[in-house]
């Protein structure tokens, strides 16, 4: 979330951002009677572009860092950047139209990745038509709940709800008209700087990223299991960047407690036994490393406590909860049928009889979808595990849990984005995975199908809520500039098209490159890839559809509960339960490198000659974190494109410091490496070290010329 205070402009009128008086009326900054241009083929052109290139970017982030990148800002920039290279200048419409096509790139991202990893991890069968169909019909059902609640919260309440994202992007398309020159400008290098940063690392081996204390300090510590690692790519630099100190200090101090203090302490009480049984694994712990005890018994107590936080963050909000119910009713009053009919351009949402009709729709292919995967998922001796009449149950229970929920939980999202910025989805699917395995459970589904089903409903719900939140954003700035809502509401759809075919693509892509699940050479199991998949939420998701589905003795039910006692008393003690939660389950090596690029955005805050110039420097941040994020995204996708054997392994042909070839292997083609000993060495380490401060002072140059170039287009002068 990046919030924004309210900017005085000339565009905008006085009461934008107030409660209006008695009798007062809002005008948007373009007038229902203006007909200027708004959707034209360059505003869906570039907004499906945008589409691409920020769901692959965000989807490829979530799965990296368990954070995505918040598309909708710098796609507004982009929007007014490109729009100034036409012979005819974009019109501000046109460029809400781009930023609202394009906003779909975040939400199915985050619909997708918080959940479909899960399946992967529980090495369920998903194909990729199963992931786009879920986010598809769920993002689109998300859509058409929301619509009839748009008058309500963005006319009716106009002044009451804050608005924080969508303030920021308001205040964007206001005032970016003359500085958006330069901030497109940052926003595309620091993507080239990324992307090449990446690329080197990811592809082509140039040098090792992957720093270790007990490499580049001679192994002081690792005889007790302490170590230190960092993972100095730009996609967690840039993120680091875009979160800021303070977010990013508390979840590197989670990491400090787990890696720092648990591990160490486990190794030290437990090194002395020969061995012991614990969830259905025989553990010998003196012969394991810091990374194997991590991943054994301090990540499920991360687990427990993010899955903890996240329900208490829906218990926080009871008050939106409570007032949310009653609201996926409001909407569809015959007073709402009778102002439709009669509303002017800016208040034309898309009918009530067609959102009604697409509602039906989604709500019977979600139905045929959970039926489809019933019929086709086999059983123990091969065949279908359930015959014509078990899957149609199990197809209209799934379809009435999935529907019931994203009905109850839309509202909730939509208005907590308007209050504080934040949507809770990860508590509300969770709940949502919760009671959809209860209710298979209660019909007869256990095992595989019952862990697909619940899962898809969850990513469909999932998919809802983030777009629900997401939309009521997008109606807001549509509100505030005049934009048409019927064109916003149907060109949706198009963004969820192709962000859901998009997700589909990556997803089944990164687990063919890296895999969501490696075996662990401490203990010859398949665990989840942490060191460059570690998906938090999904791996959530997974440990509790596995727990519940499967065979209960097998899950470390102690530590997911000592997790949730550790949330309970950051919570008592005003720490960010989140955060802290995702940084005790993260990797260490990610949450350093997080930190170094929040650490470095904070000295360039610090910089500069005046007040003015340092606050110049510190806005270029959003566009600095972005660009590296999104360059490195993309560029990290065709890096793991260059890793399916499939499409012959081209990193074999490109890689400098790890030697890849393919092997046969009971006739599938798998790719090996084997890195040289100066990349895994001292050598290779520190030269990755030094690129990282490299590209920290590229970092400070780029928001020093960023602010340069803003100060002077605001007629500030020079620095």
């Amino acid at each position: 979330m990046h919030e924004s205070k309210p900017v005085k402009s000339k565009l905008l009128p006085a009461n934008a951002y107030r409660k209006l008086e008695p009798g007062e009326v809002y005008q948007p900054v373009v007038p229902a009677t203006d007909l200027r241009p708004e959707v034209t083929l360059w505003s869906i052109g570039v907004g499906v572009a945008m589409v691409v290139l920020f769901t692959a970017a965000c989807a490829y982030m979530a799965l990296r860092a368990g954070n995505a990148i918040e598309a909708s800002i710098p796609i507004a920039i982009l929007a007014i950047f490109f729009g100034k290279m036409k012979a005819i200048r974009s019109t501000i419409l046109e460029n809400v139209m781009v930023q609202s096509v394009g906003q779909a790139a975040g939400v199915v991202a985050a619909g997708a990745t918080f959940v479909v990893p899960a399946m992967y991890i529980n090495r369920l069968d998903v194909s990729w038509w199963q992931i786009f169909l879920a986010c598809f019909i769920g993002g689109s059902l998300g859509v058409v709940l929301i619509i009839p609640l748009r008058k309500y919260f963005v006319k009716d309440l106009h002044g009451e709800l804050p608005f924080p994202e969508a303030t920021a992007i308001n205040n964007i398309l206001v005032t970016g008209e003359s500085s958006a020159g330069g901030a497109g400008k940052i926003l595309l290098i620091s993507f080239a700087v990324g992307a090449i940063f990446d690329f080197s690392i990811e592809a082509l081996h140039l040098w090792n990223a992957n720093l270790s204390s007990s490499i580049l300090l001679g192994g002081i510590g690792s005889g007790l299991r302490i170590e230190v690692q960092l993972t100095a790519i730009a996609a967690l630099f840039g993120l680091g960047y875009i979160i800021g100190i303070r977010y990013a200090s508390i979840i590197a101090s989670g990491s400090v407690l787990a890696m720092l203090v648990m591990v160490p302490l486990i190794y030290a009480f437990g090194r002395s036994i020969d061995s012991f049984a614990f969830a259905g694994t025989t553990f010998r712990i003196a012969e394991m490393s810091a990374p194997a005890i991590f991943g054994a018994f301090v990540k499920p107590i991360g687990i427990g406590a993010i899955a903890v936080s996240g329900i208490i963050g829906i218990l926080r909000m009871g008050k939106i909860v409570a007032s949310s119910v009653t609201l996926g009713f409001k909407g569809f009053s015959k007073a709402s049928h009778a102002a439709s009919a009669t509303a002017e351009r800016t208040q034309l949402d898309m009918t009530p009889k067609n959102v009604l009709l697409i509602q039906a729709a989604c709500t019977l292919g979600l139905g045929a979808l959970f039926f489809v995967v019933a019929m086709i998922t086999p059983g123990d001796g091969g065949a279908a595990a359930y015959g014509l009449g078990a899957s149609l149950k199990f197809g209209a229970v799934g379809m009435v849990v999935g529907f019931l929920l994203s009905f109850l939980f839309t509202p909730v999202a939509a208005q907590a984005i308007a209050i504080v910025g934040v949507n809770p989805v990860s508590g509300m699917t969770l709940i949502t995975v919760v009671l959809a395995i209860g209710c298979m459970i209660l019909i007869g589904l256990r095992g595989t199908a019952g862990m697909i089903i619940a899962l898809i409903i969850g990513t469909a719900v999932c998919t809802a809520l983030s777009t629900s939140g997401a939309l009521i954003t997008d109606f807001k700035i549509g509100y505030w500039l005049g934009s048409t809502p019927r064109n916003q509401e149907r060109w949706k759809f198009l963004g969820m098209v192709v962000s859901a075919l998009v997700v589909a693509a990556v997803i089944p892509l990164m687990d063919s490159a890296y895999h969501f699940v490696v075996e662990d050479p401490a203990t010859g199991l398949m665990v989840s890839n942490e060191r460059v998949l570690p998906a938090p939420q999904a791996n959530m998701i997974a440990a509790v559809s596995n727990g519940l589905m499967s065979d209960p003795a097998n899950q470390p039910w102690l530590l997911y509960a000592l997790g949730g006692v550790v949330a309970l008393m950051l919570f008592m003690s005003g720490v960010p339960m989140l955060a802290f939660a995702l940084g005790m389950y993260l990797p260490i090596s990610i949450n350093a490198a997080v930190l170094a690029g929040a650490a470095v955005a904070w000295l360039v805050s610090k910089t500069g000659g005046s007040d003015k110039v340092r606050e110049a420097r510190a806005e270029q941040g959003i566009l600095i974190a972005s660009g590296l994020m999104a360059g490195a995204a993309i560029f990290g996708i065709i890096s793991a494109v260059f890793r399916v054997p499939k499409l012959g392994a081209l990193i074999q042909h490109v890689s400098v410091g790890v030697d890849f070839w393919l092997e046969d292997v009971a006739g599938t083609a798998v790719l090996e490496e084997h890195a040289h000993a100066w990349y895994t060495g001292f050598q290779g380490q520190l030269i990755g070290l030094v690129m990282l401060v490299v590209l920290a002072i590229v970092s400070f140059l780029l928001a020093r010329l960023g602010a340069k170039w803003m100060l002077e287009a605001d007629g500030g002068g020079d620095e």
